[in-house]
């Protein structure tokens, strides 16, 4: 069995240790805002290349626009999120990370998963889906506790 103990508390895995979750549920919106901050500098030049793309294929290519903003946004949360890090950069400005319950390292799919199912459950519940939060175990959300996931602070690790 892989436990250990922490001031005479038996923990199964680091999970279970509470300070990992201290804060987390403000951190995690500053992040959300940092990081939706990039993607809209990033959509910058990527609006640059869509427009001399449409400009090329005569109108065309403009129609990517309509899916541009989505593309980033899942291009950005792949690679970050599923990354090694397994944050995006918001996430390590905030000191926070996305990790599985079962102790498998993020990858590109989940991580692009976990971001559709927030949007989804957002458009459904709008921002009734932070206060699961405060009622969830371990201040997880909605989509948090369909993956498998939790958002943890990275210094008491």
């Amino acid at each position: 069995m892989n436990t250990r103990t922490l001031d005479g508390e038996i923990l199964a895995t680091h999970l279970d240790d509470w300070r990992l979750y201290q804060g987390v549920r403000t951190r995690r919106m500053v992040a959300f805002l940092i990081d939706y901050a990039i993607v809209g500098l990033l959509l910058i030049p990527f609006s640059i290349l869509v427009a001399i793309f449409g400009l090329i294929t005569l109108g065309i290519g403009w129609a990517l626009f309509s899916i541009l903003f989505p593309a980033v946004a899942l291009a950005y949360i792949w690679n970050t999120v599923g990354g090694p890090r397994q944050a995006t950069v918001g996430m390590r400005i905030m000191d926070i990370r996305l990790e599985r319950l079962d102790g498998k390292p993020i990858d590109g799919l989940l991580a692009v998963v976990h971001s559709v199912l927030f949007w989804a459950a957002n458009v459904v519940l709008t921002p009734f889906i932070l206060l699961a939060t405060l009622f969830l175990d371990r201040k997880r959300t909605v989509h948090d506790l369909l993956l498998g996931t939790v958002v943890v602070r990275n210094g008491t690790r």
